[in-house]
């Protein structure tokens, strides 16, 4: 994939060292990563993308792919994650249990009549 983006976006341009081995230097990954956002975040096409990096430039492409949107518009803050729940504790879970043995035995006692 790195190969084929090289041919599409002559922006990408890493460093060839001995034996044809690309070297990406942390600007090529960031530009990497901003495209990946926007063909697959985003939904754009490789033309869009060709578009925005003539149009807005490398810099602008490269600075913050998640915080504008396909449209240039600006992104909504992430929304906070909630606290994950802690786990039940050992008495909580025999307790529940303990339901559900209670309910399986009313459950068998139904059947039976």
């Amino acid at each position: 994939m790195l190969r084929f983006w090289e041919t599409r976006f002559p922006q990408i341009r890493p460093l060839k060292r001995g034996g044809g081995r690309r070297y990406y230097r942390p600007d090529d990954v960031e530009l990497l990563r901003a495209i990946r956002f926007l063909l697959y975040d985003e939904g754009l096409t490789i033309k869009g993308v060709q578009k925005m990096l003539r149009e807005q430039g490398v810099p602008a492409v490269r600075a913050e792919p998640g915080r504008m949107s396909a449209q240039g518009v600006p992104r909504a803050p992430p929304l906070a994650r909630p606290e994950p729940a802690s786990a039940p504790t050992m008495v909580e879970m025999r307790q529940a249990l303990e339901d559900l043995r209670e309910a399986e035995r009313l459950l068998t006692q139904g059947r039976r009549r």
